[in-house]
């Protein structure tokens, strides 16, 4: 969604339950937010990509707190910034935490129209409206902000982000020290800096082999081959994402880069697995007509389809080879990809650093097989002479990606535009029922009627205080969707695996999470279930699990919960900074209600789930006055009552929480409800804003 505004179109994005309610006549209320300027001068330099610049922009962004704030791009810069470039900015705004990044209308736009096939008549009416209101950028402009940053392009470096999260930018050069001293602190005691590098991630819970035989080098036999597979291998190689594969340039560069690699004798090494996933269909086109497809088709970045695949997990598995390898001995390996997110478990549940990067450096390191090599020093690899070839040796000239760009042509929008909404043969073959409403398939393992709406017909509940809660989980700092409602694949001795199991269901078919999102017996069951979400009550052991407190047991979450809920006893999750960063993804806040949580306490929400929590009946809460979990001693074996509740619930108001203690002594503590807008409070009495939107139409 984010995308758009690079084109000076404002738009963001909204849950999933936001959308839902939104299609059914249900306006998006929010806070007017401020607006941050960001001040681009200078122009990047030969060499210097636009994944590279998000990338730090990003990094700037998240230091400077930008969340539930808009930010508008200005500055002389703007002048010999590409529209291509602006999107990929632009469409990288939930991972810099704003809820947009906005661009100006100006020549640059209005180029980009012609090109994609716009009429003309359309184009003049752009530029005459533009102009007219005020949103057309002239030299010079200095709009005026609530606050603003600015930044010199040409001081840009190549660079990477990981190992963990997308703001988390390094220097090319500096890949294999970061990669290094991650390494070093995986040997000592848990630190506030491993939580933050590590604290992040969104598979689902899987068992590690240890390693039985410590003496044997790890290695893989691919072919009928052997080669040794060690920490920092590159397993994962992967142009993929909506963001850099719709930008001409880097795609166009990936190519020139796999073009020089093979002319220079280098391939792809064995045991890393390559992919190219373009957003667009477009992108073929231009590639072919570049005539670099041949290229990367050697070195393995072959097409598997358009849209999201390695970047949300849709890798599918390694090799199993590889795997074994991973499991027995422990091995700390790596993806490189040209995504978005990069959070740790999201892109495969055994590879635990995940880097993302421009798509040519994402073909270097395929080339490499590795992430402990410095590519700005040291070789890449031998060429068919023998000799040392270095990245700056295959790495494209900006004459050679212009000449390139000749390729990409109207036409080609024309052409695959013209039937973007045909679909292929398989799906004009779907038989669809002639009827007003959902035909619900009662063997279905993929869509099943939702619990949601089992009382609509009744009035709403009145508001009343929480008494004698019990904590289901203690989770730290940047706790992300992916670590709440994993989207990645599911294990078969999972809660979400025995119950496709019991349905008939192999493990080969299992599928993944966000295959199976039309299944809430799937999804609560994955709540979080992953396999690097850390709760605090079992000391910071990473996996699904909590202690359900009557028995001492440890049990999966899912499981707990519904033993809680056996017992009509509400749940609390309690958090740290951050809490639902990352996806917009409405099943961490539909699995969160399902698996009976009436409240999330935590320092700091992300926008777009603080807004699905209400969305579904979930208290947002925000501790207050600087205390944290760690402050007011909250250990997870408390009960805590949370009072002031009523059906005079306000926005912004203070609520006082109730704190028995495992000892019998007892206290309490203030938080802030964060429940924004008086929209916000009708839908919490509704139950919810599909509940309200239902009802009113029930009652109409």
């Amino acid at each position: 969604t984010t995308m758009i505004n690079g084109l000076g179109v404002l738009g963001w994005g909204v849950g999933g339950i936001e959308a839902e309610a939104a299609m059914l006549g249900q306006p998006v209320s929010m806070l007017i937010p401020e607006v941050i300027g960001f001040k681009l001068i200078g122009k990047l330099n030969e060499g210097i990509t636009a994944t590279d610049l998000v990338l730090t922009i990003t990094q700037m962004l998240r230091q400077k707190g930008v969340v539930g704030k808009f930010v508008e791009f200005y500055g002389d810069g703007l002048a010999d910034l590409p529209l291509a470039d602006r999107a990929t900015i632009a469409n990288m705004a939930p991972e810099y935490g704003a809820t947009c990044g906005f661009f100006p209308i100006y020549d640059v736009t209005l180029a980009y129209l012609a090109l994609t096939g716009r009429e003309q008549q359309r184009i003049d009416l752009v530029e005459a409206y533009s102009k007219a209101q005020g949103l057309w950028r002239n030299a010079g402009d200095e709009p005026v902000f609530t606050d603003t940053l600015s930044l010199d392009m040409s001081t840009v470096q190549a660079s990477l982000a990981g190992p963990k999260r997308p703001q988390d930018r390094v220097l090319l050069a500096d890949v294999p020290k970061t990669f290094h001293d991650l390494m070093e602190l995986n040997l000592k005691p848990a630190k506030e800096a491993k939580e933050r590098l590590e604290n992040e991630g969104g598979g689902t819970a899987v068992e590690a082999k240890k390693a039985n035989l410590p003496h044997e080098e790890p290695s893989c036999t691919i072919d009928g081959k052997s080669y040794p597979l060690n920490h920092g291998d590159v397993v994962i190689s992967a142009i993929t994402s909506c963001t850099n594969t719709s930008n001409p340039s880097v795609m166009l560069a990936a190519g020139l880069l796999a073009k020089k690699a093979i002319e220079k004798g280098l391939q792809r090494k064995p045991w890393v697995k390559s992919s190219l996933a373009p957003g667009s269909k477009v992108v073929t086109d231009y590639l072919a007509a570049a005539g670099l497809t041949p290229y990367l088709d050697e070195l393995g970045y072959n097409l598997v389809g358009y849209g999201c695949t390695t970047c949300i997990g849709n890798s599918g598995p390694l090799p199993e080879p590889i795997e074994e390898a991973i499991q027995c001995h422990d091995l700390n390996v790596a993806s490189v990809l040209s995504g978005n997110r990069n959070f740790e478990g999201r892109v495969h549940p055994l590879v635990k650093t995940n880097w993302l990067a421009s798509p040519p450096l994402v073909v270097a390191y395929g080339l490499t097989g590795n992430i402990r090599t410095d590519l700005t020093t040291q070789p890449i690899g031998l060429g068919k002479d023998g000799q040392a070839v270095y990245l700056k040796d295959i790495w494209p000239s900006q004459a050679e990606i212009d000449h390139a760009l000749q390729s990409v042509n109207t036409a080609m929008f024309h052409k695959e535009y013209a039937a973007v909404f045909d679909g292929d043969a398989a799906w004009q073959e779907i038989q669809i029922p002639q009827s007003q409403t959902y035909a619900w398939q009662e063997n279905s393992t993929y869509i099943r009627h939702p619990p949601f709406f089992e009382e609509i017909g009744k009035p709403p509940k009145p508001i009343t205080n929480i008494e004698q809660a019990r904590i289901l989980a203690v989770l730290g700092d940047s706790v992300t969707t992916d670590h709440i409602s994993p989207a990645g694949n599911i294990k078969k001795d999972s809660p979400a695996g025995r119950y496709l199991q019991e349905q008939g269901v192999e493990p080969k078919d299992f599928n993944s999470y966000g295959s199976r999102r039309g299944n809430h017996e799937v999804m609560m069951r994955g709540t979080f279930a992953n396999i690097r979400i850390k709760n605090e009550m079992l000391g910071g052991e990473e996996g699904g699990n909590t202690i359900y407190i009557p028995t001492g047991e440890t049990l999966p979450i899912y499981d707990a919960s519904m033993l809680y809920q056996q017992q009509h006893t509400p749940l609390i999750i309690i958090a740290g900074k951050e809490y639902g960063t990352g996806s917009s993804r409405d099943w961490a806040a539909k699995g969160t209600n399902l698996l009976g949580v009436k409240a999330v306490i935590a320092e700091s929400f992300e926008r777009i789930h603080r807004s699905n929590l209400v969305g579904m009946g979930v208290l947002p809460l925000q501790f207050v006055d600087g205390q944290t979990r760690q402050s007011l001693n909250l250990t997870g074996r408390e009960i805590l009552s949370i009072h002031r509740l009523s059906d005079d619930i306000q926005p912004y108001q203070t609520l006082d929480i109730q704190v028995l203690r495992e000892d019998g002594s007892q206290d309490q503590f203030t938080v802030l409800c964060r429940i924004d807008t008086l929209n916000e409070v009708e839908y919490f009495k509704a139950g919810g804003i599909l509940h309200y939107v239902l009802r009113n139409l029930i009652a109409a």
